[in-house]
């Protein structure tokens, strides 16, 4: 599976955890530059999961957008893993379904 991450510096032993997870490619863009701002999304990509608290509303609606003309699933944390683990899971099991349904 691949994620993209969106928002955040140090991600570091999230990107640990989101491997042992299952997560084989882990993309990261941070959303502090300008460039950022005109994000594609890349191809394969699973899942798109932007924390909240470290990006701004006009990113959030981008990325949204983004998600939708690629077909790919996002979610929305904050950046503890606490607060997305359970939004991890969720999603890693509706990609494990819809996976086994289009079989």
């Amino acid at each position: 599976m691949s994620i993209l991450l969106v928002g955040g510096d140090k991600l570091d032993n999230i990107k640990e955890k989101l491997t042992e997870k299952g997560f084989k490619n882990i993309e990261h863009v941070s959303g502090r530059k300008k460039s950022d701002k005109k994000i594609k999304i890349p191809e394969k990509t699973d899942l798109v999961l932007v924390f909240v608290d470290y990006v701004g509303h006009k990113l959030s609606q981008t990325i949204k957008e983004q998600s939708r003309k690629c077909d790919v699933r996002i979610a929305f944390s904050k950046r503890s893993w606490t607060c997305m683990e359970k939004t991890i899971q969720k999603c890693i099991e509706d990609i494990g379904n819809d996976k086994r349904s289009s079989i």
